[in-house]
């Protein structure tokens, strides 16, 4: 039945792909035959160079005219093909750089209808209120801390009078402490007690008698 009436199904049409690859295997084909018409021309034009003039010259000479001939018309086929293949590769990049450009505008859209999604559920008022709020709570908090901090049973102010009394009760002299001396407060403090009633290891060491030395 399909011998008969045909198939319904249509064939698919070629691409800009398989164009350009078709086109390319005749490139070929075409360059192949204009170097294999060379070679023939070479070989005429050794012929010619050691023929004479004469009649079997001028029938080489007609078999060259006819090979260059052909050779004319192929390269003219070849340049046409690939004119053609030109135009069909700048087709394709045209082709491909339009899909890159439609998907660049179809996730481009996407984004754009995420980003007012997210913005829906964003208040600028409400975000400027939670700022003020936190500013509040963080001047509170360092009140709160100031009142912690607060020291009690300290006078507010100490004038230089009371330093100087101060000073005085500590019998400090007006003359500055050298170094190694020992300030006249501190000095009662390293003086022996008047309650020891032995004498220094030194002093009685040097009291032992000749008899417990000979003793020794």
């Amino acid at each position: 039945m399909n011998r008969i009436f045909g198939s319904g199904k249509a064939k698919p049409k070629p691409s800009l792909s398989d164009a350009i690859a078709s086109t390319d295997t005749r490139v070929g084909s075409i360059e192949v035959k204009i170097k294999k018409l060379d070679a023939e021309l070479g070989v005429f034009k050794g012929q010619m160079a050691k023929l004479r003039d004469g009649p079997g010259k001028a029938a080489v000479q007609q078999r060259a005219l006819r090979t260059l001939k052909q050779k004319r018309m192929y390269e003219g086929q070849l340049m046409q093909l690939q004119q053609q293949t030109w135009n069909m590769e700048q087709a394709a990049m045209t082709t491909e750089n339009l899909k890159n450009t439609m998907a660049t505008v179809d996730a481009m859209q996407v984004a754009n209808k995420a980003m007012k999604k997210q913005y829906k559920g964003i208040d600028i008022d409400k975000i400027e209120s939670i700022h003020y709020d936190m500013e509040d709570m963080i001047e509170q908090a360092n009140e709160i801390q100031e009142s912690l901090g607060r020291s009690y049973g300290v006078p507010d102010e100490v004038d230089e009078a009371d330093l100087q009394a101060e000073l005085d009760a500590l019998g400090l002299d007006d003359d500055p402490i050298g170094e190694g001396e020992t300030p006249s407060y501190l000095q009662d403090a390293q003086a022996l007690p008047d309650f020891v009633d032995l004498a220094p290891i030194e002093n009685r060491a040097r009291s032992v008698t000749p008899t417990a030395e000979a003793a020794r």
